[in-house]
């Protein structure tokens, strides 16, 4: 785990090794919520490049009789 400084201007910077395993980039926008008494920042990805992720998953789900 790494900690980080908040600066005066309440920002803080996202160190090198979790912006290269996390694909962040300059300029790429985070969404930022807290969560049980922490702060979670999550990388907003363009639809284009969320093409394929879910390939292979099962949709055969159970549903109600009067459902499609």
């Amino acid at each position: 785990m790494r900690a980080v400084t908040v600066s005066p201007k309440f920002q803080v910077v996202i160190p090198k090794e979790v912006r290269d395993s996390m694909g962040i980039v300059s300029g790429q926008k985070v969404q930022m919520l807290t969560y049980k008494n922490r702060i979670e920042l999550i990388p907003i990805k363009p639809m284009r490049k969320m093409k394929g992720t879910l390939k292979g998953i099962d949709t055969g789900v159970q549903r109600d009789d009067d459902r499609l």
